[in-house]
């Protein structure tokens, strides 16, 4: 089943030629299904490359799936098209009436900023006060997992010393989740930030249960045991060249950065990278979708609470 999206959307055009099933707002509204409504907020910079990811990882399952994208109103986004938030994005107003199955809250290049000093910070606590009470589960990533995290259960992230960037390789600790269901005995996915949260921090917090980690990356996958929050401290929906974009934009700025571990054939940064992730994040979110979204969310969205 596909992914219900506006229109015009740009992602419409690239899902399509790769064959991923999208559907459009016209087409979706003569069918008699309640789709899942999902909430995406975006505060990553690329605004249409990360919907694009997104998109890509939410579409190969048997759902369907009405996504809204959501923007801050407290702060104006650098990089991003106007016309293009103007024409697809919406506002925290407008959507704090209603009711979602799930919504995402991606990252955001701020994770080196005490939290407080996040231009939009008050704005995102209102919305993930929120979420608490009108969403059923929200999956949070990277620095919007450490948010999350911060804010719901006052975990502090640490500073690492330099960039933690590169493919690492990981284990699932309760195998037995449904949210590893069809992984390997072990697993890769990307990381890229600055900053993490320690495994003894989660472990002391009863409501939380500690899924994932990586010798070398850390803390990787966490959930409240009522399964309504899910955080993961990497980037599963990154795609092929994600990395080296942006290791080759530090390296114009000069900034002291290392090359991505785990990524470039031979550390050979002229070499395309070998993908070796892409399953297991597919299934990553095609296991939230179904396990903690499709088959725990009410009929009735209103009597979230």
């Amino acid at each position: 089943m596909p992914v219900k999206i506006p229109d015009q959307l740009p992602s419409r055009e690239i899902l399509e030629k790769e064959n991923i099933f999208v559907m459009t707002e016209f087409r979706a509204m003569r069918q008699d299904i309640r789709p899942l409504r999902l909430l995406i907020l975006n505060l990553m910079p690329t605004k249409e490359i990360t919907e694009t990811q997104l998109l890509r990882k939410l579409s190969n399952t048997p759902l369907q799936i009405e996504i809204e994208l959501l923007q801050m109103e407290s702060y104006t986004s650098k990089n991003a098209d106007p016309e293009h938030l103007e024409s697809f994005y919406t506002s925290f107003g407008s959507v704090c009436d209603k009711h979602y199955d799930g919504m995402i809250i991606t990252g955001a290049p701020v994770e080196n900023l005490e939290f407080e000093d996040v231009d939009y910070w008050e704005e995102l606590c209102e919305i993930m006060e929120w979420a608490s009470k009108n969403v059923h589960s929200t999956f949070h990533i990277c620095w919007g997992a450490q948010a999350g995290l911060y804010y719901h259960y006052g975990i502090q992230k640490h500073p690492i010393g330099s960039k933690l960037s590169g493919v690492f390789r990981h284990v699932a600790l309760k195998p037995q989740s449904p949210f590893f269901r069809g992984f390997d005995d072990e697993f890769y996915m990307p990381h890229s930030r600055y900053t993490e949260v320690l495994e003894s921090d989660i472990l002391a917090v009863d409501e939380l249960e500690l899924l994932s980690v990586s010798d070398e990356a850390g803390v990787f996958a966490v959930k409240s045991r009522d399964n309504r929050h899910i955080f993961i401290t990497g980037h599963p929906e990154y795609d092929a060249d994600t990395l080296a974009l942006e290791y080759f934009r530090d390296i114009e700025k000069g900034l002291p950065i290392d090359m991505p571990k785990n990524y470039f054939p031979g550390n050979n940064p002229d070499a395309a990278p070998f993908v070796h992730w892409r399953a297991h994040a597919q299934l990553m979110y095609s296991n939230w979708l179904n396990y903690y979204v499709y088959q725990a969310a009410p009929y009735d969205l209103h009597s979230i609470n």
